[in-house]
């Protein structure tokens, strides 16, 4: 399975295992996303960065106008039409902000960033 991992947040006041984790990952700005496989190692990674980035797995619809884009690894999106919705950029997506696991709902924030 595929995830799709989106950076929400910027660099500003961020700890530097932080930002290594978000290198890692090859998030550099906001509104970045990259397509990973899922597996143990990039669990923990997404975990340790979960107040900064939003993720869930990827249909093939999401992933096909991701490619249309362009870019290999790393896509540039715009900001979501309409938002993040709800509560912001500053508290977990279960909550009712924009932040952690989205599941299945990942494919309509990146369908309205592309």
């Amino acid at each position: 399975m595929k995830l799709a991992v989106v950076r929400v947040r910027g660099l500003v006041h961020i700890r530097h295992d932080f930002e290594y984790a978000l290198r890692m990952l090859s998030l550099i700005k906001r509104n970045h996303c990259v397509v990973v496989e899922d597996s143990p190692s990039i669990n923990g990674t997404l975990e340790k960065v979960k107040h900064f980035v939003t993720w869930g797995p990827v249909n093939e619809q999401t992933l096909a106008a991701l490619k249309k884009r362009g870019g290999e690894k790393v896509f540039a999106l715009s900001p979501p039409r309409k938002g993040y919705g709800r509560k912001g950029i500053k508290i977990q997506f279960k909550v009712g902000g924009a932040l952690g696991d989205r599941g299945e709902k990942i494919n309509d924030l990146v369908m309205r960033m592309v």
